[in-house]
């Protein structure tokens, strides 16, 4: 990656000079001569000098490449005059098509020439991972021991269990995928998945083209999901419901930075050293673990102050890390917490709507009913009987 220049990180191949109106610093004298240099994409040279070297741009991107006895070139973007310590190799590249440079060296100890094969564009980020086409994004509220018979198609699949549990089965094996588990099929690969009889399920898929990097490391097999793709499934499901000209925008990106984290936790990368990373993996953290807490505990009567208790913050801190992470208060989060338990427990059919109002601990069923309308659009009611 092309580096900024500047006095620390050009501090061992050479030093940057002062630019001034009227010119720049540069050596001037009988003993010293000037030339003008131009290097294309098709033609560059690599130089080195017994004295220093006075280098400024003229025209076009120039990349300065450089590099002491024995070691790989490291580039910079050669944006303000510098001078080249004698003994580092250095070489002009264009990022573009061409670009021109001053060279200033003594006329004794001029920097002989090599031609050198360097591709600066591929110094330029480019993507190793791009989500090309989402087909499909669909939430899934399955009654108890439901059955999908099976598929295949040319599209890569993706499964998180949010509540309760499914079975898996593709490639020979039967996994079972508990919540927050996760399961990618491949293209063409046939799959399956069921319920068992006492388990109402909840869970996401989508369907994906990708372009890149394979995932095949992550097929045939399941794994717990990090924290932070949970995050971006969440952000996923909130940016469906926008349905504004950007949504596929935002869940093509979102759903890029989601299966890069799953990647990155399947290599087992180490966190970047930085206080500002740990600090997001910190808030992270206390999010999920305030999540956990309010998803295993969603029955009690829960608050926003008891909550804070449980992962060691104060109600004003938790409330700024929902509001960031998940752009809603702990408090709306455990309202829809218990209003999609509610979901659930109407799929099992174990209660009825007074018993689950009061399981839930609302005041009355009457609360509860209301909630539900404003939230799902349709009364508890109307959601039994759409999924008998």
């Amino acid at each position: 990656m092309v580096q900024n220049l500047n006095i620390l990180s050009f501090a061992s191949y050479g030093n940057l000079l002062t630019e001034r109106p009227g010119g720049v610093g540069l050596p001037k004298g009988p003993h010293w001569e000037e030339r003008l240099l131009t290097a294309t994409a098709q033609e560059t040279y690599q130089y080195l000098s017994s004295d220093s070297v006075y280098l400024d741009y003229e025209s076009g991107m120039s990349i300065l490449a450089v590099a002491k006895e024995g070691e790989e070139f490291q580039y910079f973007y050669l944006d303000k005059p510098v001078c080249v310590y004698p003994g580092v190799r250095f070489a002009i590249a264009p990022y573009q098509d061409s670009c021109t440079v001053h060279m200033m060296a003594r006329r004794t100890s001029w920097p002989q020439a090599e031609p050198l094969t360097v591709s600066v564009r591929e110094l330029a980020l480019s993507r190793r991972l791009q989500v090309e086409r989402v087909y499909t994004f669909f939430y899934h509220e399955k009654e108890r021991g439901f059955f999908f018979r099976g598929e295949e198609h040319s599209m890569l699949e993706l499964t998180y269990v949010d509540k309760g549990s499914i079975h898996s089965v593709a490639g020979g094996q039967d996994l079972v995928l508990t919540q927050g588990d996760m399961a990618i099929y491949g293209p063409n690969q046939w799959h399956m998945q069921y319920a068992d009889p006492d388990c109402a399920p909840s869970y996401i898929t989508i369907t994906f083209d990708l372009e890149g990097d394979s995932l095949e490391r992550l097929l045939n097999r399941k794994f717990r999901t990090p924290q932070k793709a949970v995050l971006l499934l969440q952000q996923m499901l909130r940016e469906r419901d926008r349905e504004d000209r950007y949504t596929g925008d935002m869940l093509i990106s979102l759903l890029g930075q989601l299966l890069l984290t799953v990647l990155r936790e399947a290599e087992g990368s180490a966190r970047l050293p930085l206080r500002t990373a740990n600090a997001i993996n910190n808030e992270n953290e206390v999010v999920g673990h305030a999540q956990r807490f309010i998803g295993q505990n969603v029955r009690m009567k829960l608050s926003v102050p008891m909550v804070a208790r449980e992962v060691g913050v104060s109600p004003s801190y938790l409330t700024a890390l929902f509001h960031k992470n998940l752009q809603i208060s702990p408090g709306e989060y455990i309202r829809r917490a218990k209003l999609q338990e509610s979901k659930l427990m109407i799929r099992e059919g174990k209660m009825n709507f007074t018993e689950i109002a009061q399981v839930l601990q609302y005041s009355t069923v009457h609360h509860f009913s209301r909630q539900f309308k404003e939230k799902f659009g349709i009364t508890p009611t109307e959601y039994a009987r759409s999924i008998r």
